[in-house]
């Protein structure tokens, strides 16, 4: 198994604001709509104790697992409900290797062992950062009190 220094530096990968590190892979050609691509794709690659903070996209994304580590996938739906989705290879142990997250559903990752994830991000229509959303702790803690741990985890005090 590659390091996450190796994916990292032979993928080109930056510092992403929600959290890991990211590098766009490919950006379709077509367009969903006169102003916006069809879809997107990113390389996402999380470490040990870092996480993938509270979002949220106007679009649909799907995960792609592809080498290291399984992770979590926390959403809180349009109703409020907290679902998690483990994301990785072990199908035996509970792991899927792609997750959908829903259009307007608030998420974050995080890892489940010591390691890393490398992983695809594929939004449909394409990614745009007028279409994310970015949370702060207090935001969701006034929504959700009841996720407090899930949330405090995810979030940072400000952006």
């Amino acid at each position: 198994m590659k390091s996450a220094d190796y994916y990292i530096e032979n993928l080109n990968m930056e510092t992403h604001i929600e959290g890991g590190y990211f590098k766009e892979s490919f950006v379709s050609t077509d367009e969903a709509r006169q102003d916006k691509k069809l879809w997107s794709s990113i390389y996402f690659l999380l470490m040990t104790g870092e996480v993938s903070n509270f979002h949220r996209l106007k679009s649909d994304e799907l995960w792609y697992y592809h080498d290291g580590e399984a992770l979590t996938i926390y959403m809180i739906t349009q109703e409020g409900e907290l679902i998690t989705k483990q994301l990785g290879k072990n199908i035996e142990n509970g792991e899927e290797p792609q997750v959908l997250v829903p259009k307007g559903y608030i998420f974050g990752s995080a890892m489940n062992n010591e390691g890393y994830a490398l992983v695809g991000c594929m939004v449909s229509p394409a990614f745009e950062y007028e279409d994310f959303k970015l949370f702060t702790r207090k935001e969701l803690l006034d929504s959700y009190p009841k996720y407090r741990e899930i949330i405090v985890k995810l979030t940072r005090e400000d952006i």
